[in-house]
């Protein structure tokens, strides 16, 4: 049954017949492609995987069958003799000892499984004989057996009237006799056991390789960063707001030199137990592969990686920064931690109603007082320069006063217009130039230096602290760009540019007021001015909330609003009577009387319909700013309104308060308009006009509304009904700054490290890939270039939404901590080649080319081999690297020179090279086997011994016909 088995997968994979094909080209088994198929079978209850490994060719070298070529060797034997593709540096162990392009493995399924007895051996091994004969397949079967890690395998190809019979040695330590060359044509001779005398020449290819550890010569160039050095900003050569870059330890660990003779005939060199003829400098072909350390510790990746660790924290800052602060005696002290605590949870009592400015400063000393410079986890030092760097307009705070310098707008440089500086889009970060990005980059250097966790929270509280102080104070945040919430941005971004919305309109109406305090005299402080007083946040000054009742009408923050920038002029002027008289006249429904307010400019074109009078663009409220989660609750209370006929009234009545906003200012600054009006201003293609004949024949132009305004209770119509002339300084405020404001306050004091780790994590990874860009620039690596592009696409795909996976987010740290670590490498590797030393031009590009093609290649032939730019630098590394590891103790010498191998290395001078640490010998003929009349074919053994193996594997063939 097996052997059927075996048989049907042969079928399957359609391996019967005979194989043909062209010798294969120098490299081939390097540069081309590798495939393998797999399928599992099974003797009695024992589980065998079938795996055919094959090197793909072109269509036309597998069907070119030559015709009367009947007896040709199978192709398998021809690859046994074939010189091309001796020592390919990557690829299968049975490709690299046997040469074979095309071979299948039965090897037990399971990991541990193993077939130890030599008796199961045979009956594999019959029982695959058996199959190829069946079956005529010219594939080589092999079957592995001992332990896996051993690698050890059996085989057998069969052709017509031919059989070659794989079989391997493979012990720990080599016998004496068979370290050499010589030792070696013994055993390969006696195994042919060839019964011709003079014996056809053996053909040899060799190679040794030699591994360079330590480069002592070359300390490594990264110096990790001085922590302690905190002086104007720098932390020890890092500044704030810049990422570090580059390896801790040498990226390159190991370099090896393979030198090779791939075609010396037997009797040309002489290597024996005394002498050896095998000089590396003299062998004409150099190879040179360098050993990566791995996953070096690179500080870019170290910080991604602590600070990707905090989004894992699950602690709030108050329990990583301590009650304790709070511990005192005395009622003074429960009322801080009270204050605080209305800070930062959602408290019933609306908290503008609390003064809590004061208390926050007194609690901040507190905080200070109590916590001890010692314990404080940021130092006062590096606090203020970290401050500094976040606001630098803190520095202007002291020189000059802040009044002109909070006039200018905030963020006014206008942003470059480049694909890296618009990477902020694609990764829903945050402008390389913004205050949310620099505090990404300080938290991520606070967290991997400055005390961890514990400092991440320090700062943040600090950081709502001076947002607190700024919105209580009218200055503007800098670093963020002027305009509502940019929704390209990260929510935490948003939120500060909501502040900053939020402190615009209370800076301009709070100048606004004190602008007019001045020209209107107090009108006593009785009647309604309490309400005034009850309902202002602690923003009002007691001034404020002593003027008349005429003020009180709108500067009452929760209920009206009062639109300064386009209002402050208007005040100046008639503004002020005109505010008392519609006040007094808003209840009368006498449009007649009515005085206009609240205009911007006449229209230019249109006239009121009746009056005729022009028709006047009113100054209108803006529409509120929305950050996306604000957006988001939104759609979420419209869309749980239901379809049903309220619900869809109450959205719609939700959905028209601007547009309510918008008709009260229209009908205040137009008096005895109507909503035809409004609408041919607001909306022009719903008003239709059409040229009429009116009964005298004059063809006159009608106008009237479009359909979808003549439905009945249309909405339109309706808020135009409940529309009062109202101007928009008097109107309720669509965008109530005090509640935006202190719900943006509350929001940023709730977030936990991890939240912020979290939010601001876009910012780092957008950081990384701007700092991997720029480094990259410097080395011109063309396989980095194109990772950094997968790096790109992949982040803007992950980061788009929101809260992706963390396998996710660890991949894509992962692809970034590899490039930094390719950068490194070529750095590492420029440094020892002494790229950047060489004067001559072109050598320079040589040296540069060879040092690129390390990074990419698995092995690099050497020009010119030791005699090349390359070879000799690699030359002079040994030669240093030999001079160094020469000057043991004198005893040591003699106790280390133990074996022959290395007593005829260590006979002479100190050699340039150390003794090997790996000897391969391919050793072939074609010889007739077993009798002189048989066919002469090919025969080979592969030898490889180094320092804890040692093996030989050999392929013999023999005539089945003539024996």
């Amino acid at each position: 049954r097996f052997i059927s088995k075996i048989e049907e997968v042969l079928n399957d994979w359609k391996l019967i017949g005979i194989s043909s094909g062209k010798p294969l080209e120098k490299g081939a088994y390097t540069t081309g492609a590798w495939e393998e198929k797999s399928d599992e079978i099974s003797f009695a209850d024992f589980r065998f995987s079938v795996t055919h490994h094959y090197l793909v060719q072109e269509p036309g070298d597998r069907d070119g069958r030559e015709e009367g070529v009947e007896d040709a060797l199978p192709l398998p034997m021809q690859d046994l003799l074939c010189m091309n593709n001796d020592f390919p540096p990557r690829a299968h162990c049975l490709v690299r000892w046997y040469g074979l392009r095309e071979f299948v493995v039965i090897a037990p399924a399971a990991n541990n499984d193993a077939v130890l007895s030599e008796s199961k051996c045979n009956l594999l091994l019959s029982s695959v004989s058996i199959a190829l004969g069946n079956t005529g397949c010219q594939v080589p079967l092999f079957v592995q057996i001992h332990q896996k890690w051993r690698r050890m395998y059996v085989g057998e190809c069969q052709g017509p009237g031919v059989r070659t019979d794989f079989e391997m040695v493979h012990l720990r330590k080599a016998p004496s006799q068979y370290t050499h060359l010589s030792g070696l044509l013994d055993v390969f001779k006696s195994k042919i056991g060839c019964p011709l005398t003079p014996l056809p020449p053996v053909s040899m290819a060799i190679r040794l390789t030699y591994v360079l550890q330590d480069w002592q010569q070359y300390f490594w160039p990264q110096q990790p960063p001085d922590i302690d050095a905190l002086v104007g900003g720098e932390v020890g050569g890092l500044e704030f707001g810049k990422l570090p870059f580059g390896a801790c330890e040498d990226p390159i660990s190991e370099l090896h030199l393979a030198t090779t003779w791939p075609h010396l005939t037997e009797g040309i060199v002489v290597d024996n137990d005394v002498y050896s003829d095998l000089d590396p400098i003299q062998a004409p072909q150099w190879s040179v592969r360098v050993r990566k350390a791995d996953n070096p510790q690179c500080l870019l990746g170290d910080f991604l990686n602590e600070f990707f660790k905090l989004c894992r924290r699950k602690e709030s800052t108050d329990e990583i920064l301590g009650r304790s602060a709070f511990e005192e005696d005395g009622k003074e002290v429960a009322d801080i931690s009270h204050a605080l605590s209305k800070l930062t949870e959602p408290a019933p009592v609306p908290i503008h109603k609390l003064s809590v400015t004061n208390m926050v400063h007194s609690a901040k000393k507190k905080i200070r007082k109590h916590r001890g410079v010692d314990e404080s986890p940021l130092n006062n030092e590096v606090l203020n320069t970290i401050l500094l760097f976040l606001f630098p307009d803190a520095a202007d705070k002291l020189a000059e006063g802040f009044e002109s310098r909070a006039s200018a707008p905030a963020g006014s440089n206008p942003p470059p217009e480049n694909e890296d500086y618009n990477l902020f889009s694609q990764f829903k970060s945050a402008p390389s130039d913004s205050l949310t990005y620099k505090l990404a980059l300080c938290l991520c250097m606070i967290n991997f230096y400055h005390g961890g966790v514990k400092g991440v929270a320090h700062l943040w509280q600090e950081f709502v602290l001076e947002m607190r102080y700024r919105w209580e104070n009218n200055y503007l945040i800098p670093g963020l760009a002027n305009g509502p919430p940019d929704l390209r941005c990260c929510l935490l971004h948003q939120k500060l540019q909501m502040l900053n919305c939020c402190i615009e309109r209370k800076k301009a109406r709070d100048e606004g007021k004190r602008g007019n305090v001045s020209d209107r005299s107090p009108s006593g402080s009785s009647g309604d001015t309490g309400r005034g007083a009850d309902h202002s946040g602690d923003n009002l000054k007691e001034t404020d909330k002593e003027v008349g009742k005429s003020w009180e009408s709108w500067s009452d923050s929760e209920e009206e609003f009062f639109e300064c920038l386009s209002d402050a002029e208007d005040l100046k002027g008639n503004g002020q009577e005109n505010g008392k008289k519609g006040a007094a006249k808003e209840g009368s429904k006498d449009p007649v009387n009515l005085k206009p307010e609240g205009r911007l400019h006449p229209h230019g074109k249109l006239t009121l319909l009746h009056p005729g009078e022009p028709l006047y663009i009113p100054i209108t409220q803006e529409p509120a700013p929305m950050t996306e989660d604000l957006l988001e609750e939104q759609s979420e209370v419209l869309a749980k309104l239901g379809t049903s006929a309220e619900g869809a009234h109450l959205r719609a009545r939700m959905q028209s308060a601007c547009l309510l906003s918008d008709m009260e200012s229209f009908k205040a600054a137009n008096p005895g308009c109507c909503l035809e009006d409004f609408v041919r201003w607001y909306s022009p293609r719903d008003y239709i006009e059409e040229e009429v004949v009116d009964e005298k024949g004059n063809v006159v132009i009608k106008g009237e509304l479009s359909a979808r305004m003549k439905i009945p209770s249309n909405m339109w119509v309706e808020a135009w009904e409940t529309a009062k002339p109202v101007p928009a300084r008097r109107q309720k405020r669509l965008f109530d700054d005090t509640r935006e404001a202190e719900k943006v306050l509350h929001y940023l004091a709730v977030q936990k490290p991890a939240d912020l780790a979290r939010h601001l994590l876009p910012c780092i990874i957008h950081a990384a890939v701007l700092k991997v860009k720029e480094e990259e620039v410097r080395e011109d690596i063309s396989s980095v270039k194109k990772i950094i592009k997968q790096i790109i696409s992949h982040s803007s795909k992950v980061l788009r939404f929101p809260n992706p996976e963390d396998k996710k987010l660890e991949e894509i740290i992962a692809q970034i901590m590899s490039v930094e670590a390719i950068i490194a490498r070529a750095r590492s590797l420029k440094a020892k080649f002494g790229v950047e030393k060489c004067e001559n031009e072109e050598e320079k590009e040589d040296l540069q080319r060879f040092v690129n093609c390390l990074l990419e290649q698995p092995e690099v032939s050497v020009l010119g081999a030791g005699r090349g730019p390359a070879g000799s630098v690699i030359h002079k590394l040994f030669v240093n690297a030999q001079r160094i590891s020469a000057m043991p103790p004198f005893d040591e010498e003699l106790r280390r020179s133990g074996s022959s191998d290395e007593r005829r290395f260590n006979a002479g001078s100190v050699s340039d090279f150390p003794p090997p640490t790996g000897r391969e010998i391919i050793l072939r003929t074609t010889v007739p086997s077993p009798a002189p009349y048989s066919k002469a074919l090919p025969q080979r053994m592969y030898s490889v011994l180094t320092k804890e193996d040692f093996r030989l594997a050999g392929a013999f063939s023999a005539d089945t016909t003539f024996f």
